[in-house]
């Protein structure tokens, strides 16, 4: 299991969204390590990468959502079925990685990469217009969600240097079964799951765990 590229985006203005910094959703490799801790909270802070912007806080960025992760063989996936390439930081991530089950990790699980940075897996990405629009595929948001395999979220715990050729070390597992996709599928496609959530306990992340008692609250 390793970092196959560490990407970075700078922000950029652009048809598909209407905030006036643009996005930085458009992320590229890096050649050197990259600097990554915690950014602060929502709404405040933006990556957790040095040198990576987030222009909409609001939905984006802070300690909750610090740095996003995508497996390269999902990418490859997405390849087959589109029909065309698909470079690493494609769908906005900060971390391709590969020989890891990103969509399969659980919730609260904790990687360490390379010899400083821990990460600890917080949720799956919701995708979003401008996903759409950066993909330029049609009914995208429909088909990411209906995959599935939303790539995962990660706070950070220890911070440090990462480098593309890192390895990743699964830290520690909790002792729940919530994986970041059934966690994606209670907030889209299943909500009946949304209570099975509340069985992460203090791996649920407050704003997560809020919403699920708030859905427990109102239907049962």
């Amino acid at each position: 299991m390793k970092v196959l590229s560490v990407n970075v985006g700078r922000a950029q203005p652009v048809p598909y969204t209407d905030h006036p910094e643009g996005t930085g959703i458009d992320k590229r490799p890096t050649d050197g390590p990259v600097r990554v801790a915690a950014p602060g909270p929502k709404g405040i802070g933006g990556s957790g990468l040095a040198g990576d912007m987030v222009c909409s806080k609001q939905h984006h960025g802070g300690d909750e959502q610090a740095v996003y992760a995508v497996a390269r063989e999902d990418l490859d996936d997405w390849e087959r079925e589109l029909g065309r390439p698909l470079r690493d930081g494609m769908f906005g991530e900060n971390l391709t990685t590969r020989g890891l089950d990103v969509s399969g990790a659980l919730i609260g699980e904790r990687w360490r990469i390379g010899s400083e940075v821990v990460l600890e897996v917080t949720s799956g990405r919701i995708p979003c217009r401008t996903f759409q629009g950066h993909l330029g595929e049609k009914r995208w948001v429909k088909r990411f969600t209906e995959r599935g395999a939303p790539g995962a979220y990660l706070r950070v715990i220890e911070p440090g240097e990462i480098r593309a050729g890192d390895a990743v070390e699964i830290a520690h597992r909790p002792d729940h079964d919530i994986t970041v996709a059934l966690y994606f599928r209670a907030l889209t496609t299943e909500r009946t799951l949304m209570p099975r959530l509340l069985t992460a306990g203090e791996s649920l992340h407050s704003e997560a765990a809020e919403a699920v008692r708030e859905y427990v609250k109102k239907y049962g």
